[in-house]
Parts: C-alpha cells; structure tokens; sequence
C-alpha cells in the first residue's frame, strides 16, 4: 500500500468510542462513532445487537449521554460547530427529538438520574454559569447561579444529590465541590483550599457517596466522600502517576486509572480490604475503562503502533464497525531531557527506513492541560509515512506528570512551554534524529498558540510552521470567547486583560509577529467559539503587510472538525504545505 492510501485509509477506518451502558439496564449502551463519515451518537442494544444510529448531522455531534434508566438518549446539538446550543432527547428506541425546556447557551456538563430527571449546567455570556433540574413535563428549574465558572460533576441515581464543580473562590484552575439537593439547598462542600482542587466524578451505585478526585499530595488521587456526614476516606496509591477511578457495580471496589509516561494502567481497589490488585493489559494507553455488572471491565485501547480496540478483561473485542481496517505504525521511543524546569518526557516516532538525520515535526498538544502519550493517532502515522521523524513534548503545564508540573504555568504563558520544546529540539539534533535544517514546528488548539509564538520568538529554530485553530492574540480571544475561557484566561494570567494586560501581550503571538521568518500555513474554523477567527485574520494581515509567506486554510466548522473528509482534507493541506518548504526523500 502507498504511503498516500495508507495515511488516508487510518482517517477513514471506522472507529468507536467505549460504549457506556445504563447502570439499571447494562443491555442497552451509547456509544460514538465516525462510522458515517462524522462522528455521531448510536445506540447499542446488547441482548439482540442491534445498533442504530442517533444523530445524523453535517458537522457530526459532538456530546450524548444515555439516562440510567436506559429509556432516553441525549445529545447537544449545536450550530456547524460553535458549542452554542441546547440540548435534545430521544428514546432509546427511536422516535422524534425532543428539545429540553431551556434557553441555548454553552453547555457545562449534565448528569442523569434513573427517574429521567437531568442536572444541566450552562453558560451563556452576561449571565454566568446556571444549573438548571428539569424533570419530563415540567419547566425547568434553576437550582445554582454564579458569575464564576460552574458546571455540573454527577447526579445520584435516584436523582436527589446533584454534584457541581464551583469556583466561586475565584480559581477555575482548582475547582471546589458542592452537593446540593433538587431544592437548590447545600447538603455538602468540599474545598482544600488555594492550589488544590476537587473533582466530582460519580455517585456510588447504591447510596449516596461520591467517587471524588483530591490534590492534597500533589497529584489527584481517589477520594470517597460522604456529603451528608462529610466522612472522607482517601485512596492513597504507592505508584507513581496521576489517577482517575470508576465505581464497581458492586460498590464495594474501584477501578483505578493511572496514567504515567504517557501509558495507562488498570488496578482492582478493594474498599474494604484497602488492598489494590493490578488488571494486565496490553502496554499502551487506555482512553477510556468501565467495569461491567459481572465485574470484568471493558475498555478502549491502542499504542502509536496498533489502531484502537475495544476489549474486554474477559478476553473478547467488546464492539466494532465494519469497514476497513486501519494500518498499523511504528512503535513510539521515549526520550527525557533536562529542560529549564526539570526533566522533560517526549515520545518520538521515526520512520521505518533509514537512519537520520530525518525532517522532524513537533506536534504541540493543546489544552495546556492535556499530554501526549502512546495512542495511536494518525496524523502522527501519516507524518511517519512521508519519511518524517514526529517529536511530542509533554511540556510544563501538561498533565500526568504531578500538580506542580501541571501548574507551573504562571505569568510567562507560552514562553515557559516553549523553553522546554527547545531543549528537546536540541538534544534530537544532538543525537541525529532531527535534521536542524528541515524542522516543522506545529500543532492545535493550545498547540497551535505555541507554534505561533514559537516563530515569533525563536524564528531561527524553525524551517516552517502550521498552525490549527490558534489563539493569535489573547487580549482579542478574551473579548470574543466564551465566559468558561475568559475564567480560564483570568486564572493563567492572574488576573483580566484590564489588571493584566502587559502578560496578555507578552504572551501573545501578535507581539512577535513582525520577527516570524519561517512559511506558515495556518487552519482555522469559521465557527470556532474557542480561537475566534477574528484574531486569526487580524494576525494573518500583519504577515500580509510585511509580504511574509502564509496560507490560511479556512473550512465551515468549530474547533476542529468531527468530519473524515474534512480531517484528511487539512492533512493533505499540511503534507502539501511542508513538502513545498522542506526537503524530504519520499
């Protein structure tokens, strides 16, 4: 196969999220695909195995939930992209759409109770953050209103606790946790006081303790907390790594999660033994792992090398879709180099054949608090396919690494990251991975804001640049992003651009933009409400004036897109762009 069919054939090869099923019907499951060529919600009845798809829309649909219960099916429909929208209802059978009794905003989380009544947090600008109850056939109800950022963490079963994430401290970064009941009246806080947040996870299945995440040892770690007593038993764990857990059926085990150099390892936690047992699987990253009724646990896994599966401890693949398979890659290096802040990990994939120095991208993950890790991605693969080297930095900010290497973005964004990509760049060069010639820097979201300054500030390091869906300018992205990003903005910076203007310039790429010397092709969505297209093009006339080289590819969609076509068209866009302006042998 061609290395042009095989890269395509990785974003055309059907895939499925983990299927979450009704905890009162674990027959009936939800799960995500792109099998119709967008990502959209499906059913899955698992006595007969029938599946049916939910939503059919043009950009695809990006959130659904499945009701305890196993009765409803929901989903968010918003506008080609943008996040703005409400929510909507369907049987899990089939039938019309039903639209929730509440105004369009921007969603901030929802959590469903067995009895079809649903907790539903949105945000909609001049008003902040409101969590509404709505029960079937009646108004909603406002129970929490703030100015500060809020969304809703979980529900209890039975639909009388509703968790929510709060920052009324002021610190979106470190959430606080409240329980509350459907009258809107405090059962339980929970706060651990600057620097250490708290996230809900879930109720347990048969009461009302809630599986909670806490920071007290600078990682999160598993808390179980009763809101009404205010008991607390924390989950301490001697391996290294940051932890996330799940609920047994039983409610007398956890399934832990943990993520460490960017793989992922399951534990069995016995609550009343306190003893921790570890569950094998494949070396590589698990997205995402449920325990089933029967207490096996299924999962969703891959590594930089084998295409994703969905598996189950008992030894089957769990759900599939038919259509082609995708090819596999090559399997990803580890590399630790001394950086400015402490010890950088990166994950390196090279080609097949031959022996380097190779044209080398870096890949810059978005968030900042995200990671890159040993899943599989083609856009990674296809890189690797046109005989490049792929270089990814899990800088300081990202997570999986402590709460002080999350947290250690303070005042100097931008610049902090982009010091420890330079001192992995120079240790690939050192060892003859990395051609210093032929070097892309790149990357989305957060990863894009990077590449953007990245030139403007360190213009001799780099040969060329692509920049998707980049913030540009923060001072312009805080006045046109949603109220949830401006909290975010707000805590980075310390402060709002009217208290903190002299970091919002200094971290921003338009400051350097005059100094950027390397070609640069930069994607941007038309609707995107995260990096508004606005600032975009306010940076890309700069470039213009000075008749620097850049191309901006524009397409009708948010944040990225959720359509296969639309995916492999901006990979060509960006094979196409590098090969005009680097060398390389394929």
């Amino acid at each position: 196969m061609k290395a042009e069919e095989r890269w395509q054939t990785r974003f055309r090869a059907p895939r499925v999220t983990l299927p979450v099923w009704a905890r009162h019907a674990p027959a009936r499951a939800l799960y995500r695909s792109n099998a119709s060529g967008a990502w959209e919600i499906y059913t899955w009845d698992r006595s007969t195995g029938a599946t049916r798809q939910v939503t059919s829309r043009p950009k695809g649909t990006p959130h659904g939930a499945i009701d305890p219960a196993g009765r409803w099916v929901w989903w968010f429909s918003d506008t080609d992209g943008d996040e703005w929208g409400r929510w909507m209802r369907q049987p899990f059978t089939g039938g019309p759409d039903e639209p929730v009794d509440l105004a369009p905003g921007f969603p901030a989380g929802i959590a469903l109770s067995a009895s079809g009544e649903a907790a539903i947090g949105m945000a909609r600008p001049g008003e902040g953050f409101t969590i509404h109850v709505v029960r079937p056939g009646e108004p909603a109800r406002a129970i929490y209103e703030h100015d500060k950022a809020a969304s809703v963490a979980a529900m209890s079963l039975d639909g009388a606790l509703i968790a929510i994430g709060h920052s009324e401290h002021g610190d979106p970064h470190h959430p606080a946790l409240r329980v509350l009941r459907q009258n809107g009246r405090t059962v339980g806080d929970l706060r651990d006081g600057p620097g250490k947040g708290v996230l809900g996870l879930r109720f347990a299945p048969g009461d009302r303790r809630l599986l909670a995440l806490h920071e007290r040892r600078g990682r999160r770690e598993p808390l179980v907390w009763d809101p009404e007593t205010d008991d607390q038993r924390e989950i301490w764990l001697p391996d290294p790594g940051e932890i996330t857990a799940d609920w047994y059926d039983d409610g007398r085990s956890l399934l832990v999660v943990r993520a460490h150099r960017g793989r992922t390892y399951l534990h069995r936690y016995d609550l009343t033994g306190g003893r921790l047992f570890p569950i094998e699987t494949q070396h590589g990253v698990i997205d995402a792992a449920a325990p089933r009724p029967d207490g096996s646990v299924e999962y969703s896994w891959s590594s930089g090398a084998h295409p994703p599966v969905i598996r189950s401890t008992n030894g089957h693949v769990v759900v599939s879709h038919g259509g082609p398979t995708s090819p596999p890659s090559v399997p990803v290096e580890d590399v630790d180099v001394e950086g400015p802040g402490g010890r950088v990990h990166a994950l390196v994939s090279r080609p097949e054949r031959g022996s380097g120095p190779f044209p080398t991208i870096f890949l810059l993950h978005g968030g900042p608090t995200s990671r890159d890790d040993d899943s599989f991605v083609p856009q990674v693969a296809a890189w690797v396919d046109h005989g490049f080297a792929v270089v990814r930095v899990n800088y300081r900010g990202s997570t999986g690494y402590g709460s002080a290497w999350r947290e250690a973005l303070s005042g100097d964004v931008g610049h902090i990251e982009l010091s420890d990509v330079a001192a992995v760049r120079e240790v690939m060069i050192d060892r003859g991975v990395a051609d210093p010639d032929r070097l892309v820097l790149s990357g989305a979201s957060w990863g894009g804001y990077l590449t953007l300054l990245g030139l403007g500030v360190q213009p001799t390091l780099w040969t060329a640049g692509i920049a998707a869906v980049p913030i540009a300018d923060h001072l312009a992205a805080y006045r046109e992003e949603s109220e949830a990003l401006r909290a975010y903005h707000r805590a980075l910076f310390g402060g709002p651009p009217e208290e903190r203007s002299e970091r919002y310039v200094s971290c921003s790429p338009l400051t350097y933009v005059d100094q950027v010397e390397a070609p640069l092709l930069i994607l941007a969505g038309e609707n995107d409400p995260r990096c508004p297209i606005g600032q975009v093009e306010t940076y890309a006339a700069r470039l213009a004036e000075r008749g620097h080289e850049h191309d901006v590819y524009r397409y009708d969609a948010g944040h990225g897109s959720l359509v296969v076509s639309e995916r492999i068209a901006q990979m060509t866009a960006q094979l196409d762009f590098v090969r005009k302006h680097v060398k390389t042998e394929v």
